[in-house]
């Protein structure tokens, strides 16, 4: 009987620890879910609203124009973190083009809901789709000769001829979702969104922390980063595969066809300040976080789109410092 008994409570154990561990991924999720939420309501609405007390900016006190503010204090951050990268090599073209390639993501995603009702987050489809875009661009530069400007124009356009093609198979149904995607907005930023984004931050400035020596090696000379041995193809993925972060999470806020900005213009200009790569970078971080700031703030006084309020913003820092760089 003692025996009996024993066993039903060994049963009972394994049982109860097999529910404890598929239950422990949601208890995870639950408590970063709540983390985040608390960060958002008690840090993040009480500093700006702070700011909308002293400032008498009521606005400040918005969530949504919080959860705006907060959405370009990433992307001024991983946006010329990334970019700097990807100027000093020539590549600059590689954020828009994985931008157009995320386009075709979304009308993936919205496709597959619209033609089999299955949800697939549009973010996650333009994610897998802007990393596999990626690899192919590294695949046709390495293994067909391709140069590198043509490999990405053909992967650019090849992107938006998906997209375009997706949204036409379903009759145009799914442009009126895509819009949003395509132009970015302000008021469309959910906190998942940014949740998105600062995970998605998190990733890319530990990633570039880790791995900043070989990305800088590879950035000035990739020949001898090669005879030294070290994995060039494995940084040059990784340098890919957080461009594509970049522009997946800013895309919500900038829009498809202008994501790419931030990963260009604050490190141009910012090159004209810096007197080394690392000065260099922390200026272009400088100038991104002025450019989104002041372009989210132009953009909800005048009603204005706010990707193209943060670009207009940022050329203009790059003509004045230009300007200012001439005539001293």
């Amino acid at each position: 009987m003692t025996g009996l008994v024993a066993l039903a409570a060994t049963d009972f154990l394994a049982v109860d620890f097999s529910a404890a561990g598929s239950l422990a991924p949601l208890l995870v999720a639950d408590a970063f879910t709540g983390i985040f939420d608390w960060f958002l309501t008690a840090v993040v609405g009480g500093v700006f609203s702070w700011l909308a007390g002293v400032t008498g900016l009521d606005f400040l006190g918005y969530p949504y124009m919080q959860r705006a503010y907060l959405s370009v204090l990433c992307i001024g951050v991983v946006g010329p973190l990334v970019g700097s990268f990807l100027v000093y090599r020539d590549l600059s073209m590689v954020g828009d083009t994985l931008a157009h390639t995320a386009f075709a993501g979304v009308a993936l995603a919205l496709f597959l809901d619209a033609t089999l009702g299955l949800a697939v987050p549009p973010l996650l489809g333009a994610l897998v789709v802007a990393v596999v875009a990626a690899l192919v661009v590294q695949a046709l530069i390495e293994y067909t000769d391709a140069r590198s400007d043509a490999a990405l124009a053909m992967v650019l356009t090849g992107g938006f001829a998906l997209g375009s093609v997706l949204i036409s198979l379903t009759g145009g149904g799914i442009s009126v979702g895509i819009n949003q995607y395509l132009f970015g907005s302000l008021a469309t930023v959910s906190r998942a969104d940014v949740g998105l984004l600062v995970s998605m931050g998190l990733v890319v400035v530990g990633s570039v922390a880790v791995a900043y020596r070989p990305l800088v090696y590879v950035t000035f000379d990739e020949t001898a980063a090669r005879a030294s041995r070290l994995h060039v193809r494995a940084v040059n993925t990784l340098l890919s595969i957080l461009t594509a972060f970049v522009v997946v999470s800013a895309m919500r806020i900038m829009g498809v066809i202008l994501v790419a900005a931030l990963l260009v213009i604050p490190v141009v200009t910012a090159s004209r300040l810096g007197r080394s790569f690392k000065q260099s970078l922390l200026y272009g971080v400088l100038a991104g976080e002025l450019a989104g700031v002041a372009g989210v703030t132009v953009a909800y006084l005048y009603g204005l789109a706010a990707g193209g309020s943060i670009v207009l913003v940022a050329l203009a820092g790059f003509v004045a410092v230009a300007a200012g760089h001439r005539l001293t």
